[in-house]
């Protein structure tokens, strides 16, 4: 995918997450770094842009292959609130399952997913809610997500 083509997915993605969280008084974006934080903010951008619907942002931190440590950007009460994770890709799931672990000591009213690219081979029992594109690969596969700055300039695979 060309910067056009992403830009083209985020647009539909954020009206996805606008359809269908019409009413909710507020939506915490949640960004995993580093380029689910990218994806985030042009998100919440689009949602700024085509709706009423107010947005915060964090940032999640954790290391992809060994997530023991997560950090949120800002702790708080998540209690009565709906949260949508945002990364750039799904390969095995494992990534968004660790990154529920902040959110379970409270009773959201919902927790949503969006990434960019989903491959469809997942080991985890995750599957996203919103994705740009849902590509089958094979486990040698590699999605290769480029930001420049604030702006995702493209993806691929190799």
């Amino acid at each position: 995918m060309n910067a056009e083509t992403v830009e083209k997915k985020l647009q539909r993605l954020a009206l996805e997450l606008i359809e269908n969280n019409l009413g909710v008084q507020e939506l915490i974006l949640v960004g995993i770094e580093e380029h689910g934080v990218v994806l985030a903010k042009n998100i919440q951008q689009l949602i700024r842009e085509n709706s009423r619907i107010p947005t915060e942002l964090l940032t999640l931190q954790l290391n992809k292959k060994k997530p023991t440590d997560i950090k949120l950007s800002r702790e708080m009460d998540f209690t009565g609130k709906v949260i949508v994770l945002i990364d750039d890709v799904t390969n095995s799931g494992k990534t968004l399952l660790y990154a529920l672990k902040p959110f379970l000591d409270y009773h959201p009213t919902r927790i949503q997913t969006l990434v960019l690219v989903e491959r469809t081979h997942t080991l985890f029992p995750i599957s996203p809610d919103y994705k740009g594109i849902s590509l089958a690969t094979t486990l040698q596969d590699h999605i290769y997500v480029e930001v420049d700055g604030d702006k995702v300039t493209g993806a691929y695979l190799a």
